[in-house]
């Protein structure tokens, strides 16, 4: 008895220690597998510069110094070369029928009385048959006035038959001059009676509109366009556009200095002629006239920058780089700057007007001598890629 119960005391403590370290065991374990899913502290990186970029071949893009600019009191806009429409000359044809010819072209230089094309009229051919008619008829009732005449004189006929063959006479008369007048306004010529006629340029210059071709038909001027149109280009306009707020200086009969796209290195004088009255609802912008001398190289259409001297606004030293060094981007203007190593810095400036050789003024952030990308654009497509 004694020894069952001493073997089943011994079992139970066994058992009760099993389960006690059991028991520690597990409690350790889950403190161990809580502290493991505790996250790590957060590690702070630091945002990289978004006006700075590494490329991997710095030398690809070439560096150029900012220059001095002395800058004046002046205003810089654009404009384009336009036809002074005064002197704009229709060329028209009074008789109706089909072109037979076309000597000239649109851009064709022509002068006064130069034979720009043929037509064939029905209605030349009317005219002459009617001159032909009329000049029966004179001669007819000349013939009668002179036997009236003499019948009157001899007693044989009374006063009131003078009269009726004198007015026949003076009738015929006027119809012939009437169909003269005719012929001679239709084109023709009344010494070589034919129903072609030559349209002839009215004047000297520059065909700038023409609105027929060869075989077409010409009609009478009721509802029908220009067969051509002559510019004399001696004198054009230059038409620019001017911010309401810088309308207040610009003043009518001064001058302005005119520059082609073209030909950025010449310098043409014009004087200013007429300041729109309406502005452009969207634009906010003015039509300013200027009128100058044709030296010759100016063609309609060419874009041109206009500089208008004003009195006021500001002067100084300002930087000038070359137009590609200027990146026009989200309605601001950047160049880029070396940043050390392979980076570079995207700086904003404030670009001003254009200046000859392809240069731009910048008028703040950048200063003579700083260098720049010579081609931001450039720059900025590989940086992107």
């Amino acid at each position: 008895m004694k020894r069952d119960h001493l073997i089943r005391t011994t079992i139970g403590l066994g058992i009760c220690l099993s389960v006690c370290v059991a028991t520690w065991g597990c409690g350790a374990k889950v403190k161990a597998d809580a502290a493991a899913e505790i996250p790590p502290a957060a590690e702070v990186i630091p945002a990289a510069n978004p006006d700075v970029f590494k490329v991997e071949h710095p030398e690809q893009f070439p560096l150029v110094a900012a220059t001095a600019y002395e800058a004046g009191n002046s205003l810089n806009v654009t404009g384009v070369v336009t036809p002074d429409v005064s002197r704009n000359i229709p060329v028209i044809s009074l008789a109706s029928g089909r072109v037979l010819e076309i000597d000239a072209r649109m851009g064709d230089t022509v002068a006064k009385g130069q034979r720009l094309m043929r037509v064939q009229s029905s209605d030349i051919s009317s005219a002459f048959a009617d001159y032909r008619t009329a000049m029966a008829d004179d001669t007819l009732a000349k013939a009668q006035l002179a036997r009236t005449k003499l019948l009157y004189e001899n007693g044989a006929i009374a006063q009131k038959d003078v009269e009726v063959a004198q007015d026949a006479a003076d009738k015929a008369r006027i119809q012939v001059e009437n169909t003269t007048e005719r012929i001679r306004v239709m084109g023709a010529d009344l010494n070589h009676p034919s129903a072609i006629i030559d349209i002839d340029a009215p004047a000297s210059g520059v065909i700038t509109e023409q609105n027929v071709t060869a075989a077409a038909g010409v009609k009478t001027l009721d509802n029908s366009p220009n067969l051509f149109t002559i510019s004399d280009l001696s004198e054009v306009w230059v038409l620019c556009d001017v911010y309401e707020n810088d309308l207040k200086d610009i003043h009518l009969g001064e001058t302005a200095d005119v520059r082609l796209n073209a030909f950025p290195d010449r310098v043409f004088q014009g004087r200013i002629s007429n300041i729109g009255s309406a502005l452009d609802p969207a634009l906010r912008t003015a039509k300013v006239r200027i009128e100058l001398k044709n030296p010759g190289m100016m063609r309609i259409g060419m874009f041109v920058t206009a500089t208008f001297h004003v009195s006021g606004g500001a002067q100084g030293v300002h930087a000038q780089v070359p137009a590609t060094a200027v990146l026009h981007l989200h309605d601001r203007d950047w160049v880029y700057e070396p940043a050390g190593g392979s980076s570079f810095r995207r700086v904003e400036v404030t670009g001003g007007k254009m200046l000859p050789s392809n240069m731009q003024e910048i008028v703040t952030g950048l200063t003579p001598g700083e260098q720049v990308i010579s081609n931001a654009l450039v720059l900025q497509n590989t940086a992107e890629q």
